[in-house]
């Protein structure tokens, strides 16, 4: 009869496997001034936002049009940081330009 020797059995873990979920992604909104220049808010959304000129035009003039514009959905910490880095760039050139963002 074989001897059992416990410090050489194997123990057998389990995992329990846990639902993934996405991070939350928020949206990233410009809101119209009276002070903001166009060029100015199509400059952002070329440079911060990466917009190709004719998209940054068409959410520029829905930003003058309707008060707010949406410039993109990012993960929390992006979105975080390009509504920060939009509030440094027009501070620097003396514009009381508001980006928001929001959980979509």
């Amino acid at each position: 009869m074989p001897l059992k020797r416990p410090e050489l059995e194997e123990e057998i873990l389990t995992e329990e496997k846990q639902e993934l979920k996405e991070p939350p992604k928020y949206r990233v909104l410009l809101h119209n001034d009276d002070y903001t220049t166009m060029d100015f808010v199509v400059y952002i959304l070329k440079t911060v936002f990466g917009k190709p000129e004719p998209e940054a035009v068409r959410i520029m003039l829905n930003v003058h049009r309707n008060g707010i514009g949406e410039c993109g959905i990012y993960p929390a910490e992006i979105a975080e940081t390009k509504v920060a880095t939009v509030h440094y760039l027009a501070r620097k050139q003396g514009f009381p330009l508001k980006c928001t963002m929001e959980e979509v």
